[in-house]
C-alpha cells in the first residue's frame, strides 16, 4: 500500500464525520426555519382575526386594543405637525404628516394622516390642515419597538419612525390613529399587515423542501463516502496480508 492510500485511509473517518455533521446542521436549520415561518403564519392569522373582531370606540378613556376603530372629535394642532420620512407610494417619494389632535375633553391624540408626496429634497414639507372642529375615524395602532434607528430619530421636522416623545407632550394613550375617514385625510399608505399568512406558509414549504433536498444529498453522499472507505480498508487489509506472506 503506497503512502497516498495510507494517508487517504487515515482521513476517511474524519471526512465522513465532517460530512454528516455539516449536512445534518443544514437539515436541522431548514426544518427550524420552516417551523418558524409556519408559526409566523399562525400569528398573522390570529392578528388578522383580532383586527376583524376589534371594537369600534369613541375617544376611549382606557387604552384601546391594537387595531381598534376609533372615532375622535376635536381640533387639529397644525403647528405641531411632524413628518414620518421615507415613505414610498406608487414609486413616489414622500412623507406621512403626523398631526396632534386635541379632543373635546382636552386630551391629545396623534393622527397619522396618510401619504404626502414631497420628492427627494430635504426641505420641510407643507401640508394643509383643516381648522375648527373635525370628526375623524381610523385604525388604532399601539406604540411598539419599531424598526432600529441609525442616528437621531428627528431631523428638523422629519422623523425616521413614530415616537411620541418627539413631541414632548402628554398624549392620551401610547399609540396613534391611522386616519381612514375625515377632514385632513391624505392618500392611504399604511396597512395593518404587510405579509399575508399564505406568504409565510410558502416560505415554510420552501425551507422544508430545502431541508429534504439536503437530507437526500447527505444520505447519498454519506453512502458513497462509506463505500469508498470500505474499499480503501479492503485494499489496506489486502496489502497487509501480502506483506505478511513475504
Amino acid at each position: 500500500m503506497n503512502d497516498a492510500s495510507f494517508q487517504h485511509a487515515r482521513r476517511g473517518p474524519w471526512r465522513q464525520r465532517l460530512w454528516w455533521a455539516l449536512w445534518s446542521a443544514l437539515v436541522l436549520l431548514g426544518l427550524a426555519l420552516g417551523l418558524w415561518q409556519w408559526e409566523r403564519a399562525d400569528e398573522k392569522r390570529d392578528y388578522l382575526a383580532a383586527l376583524e373582531a376589534a371594537p369600534h370606540l369613541e375617544a376611549p378613556r382606557e387604552m384601546p386594543p391594537d387595531g381598534s376603530r376609533l372615532t375622535l372629535s376635536g381640533e387639529y394642532l397644525p403647528e405641531l405637525t411632524l413628518f414620518l420620512d421615507n415613505r414610498v407610494v406608487d414609486g413616489r417619494h414622500g412623507v406621512a404628516p403626523l398631526t396632534p389632535l386635541r379632543t373635546d375633553d382636552g386630551r391629545l391624540w396623534l393622527v397619522q394622516r396618510g401619504f404626502l408626496a414631497s420628492g427627494s429634497g430635504r426641505e420641510t414639507p407643507e401640508v394643509e390642515t383643516p381648522s375648527g372642529s373635525v370628526t375623524l375615524e381610523g385604525r388604532w395602532q399601539v406604540a411598539g419597538e419599531g424598526a432600529p434607528l441609525f442616528g437621531p430619530n428627528r431631523e428638523g421636522e422629519r422623523l425616521q419612525r413614530i415616537q411620541l416623545d418627539a413631541w414632548e407632550m402628554p398624549f392620551a394613550h401610547a399609540g396613534w390613529l391611522h386616519l381612514e375617514q375625515g377632514p385632513g385625510q391624505l392618500a392611504p399608505w399604511w396597512t395593518p399587515s404587510v405579509m399575508p399568512p399564505s406568504r409565510h406558509l410558502g416560505y415554510a414549504v420552501q425551507w422544508w423542501g430545502l431541508a429534504l433536498a439536503a437530507l437526500v444529498v447527505m444520505v447519498i453522499g454519506g453512502r458513497r463516502l462509506g463505500r469508498d472507505r470500505r474499499a480503501i480498508d479492503a485494499e489496506f487489509l489486502h496489502a497487509d496480508k501480502q506483506e505478511s506472506l513475504r
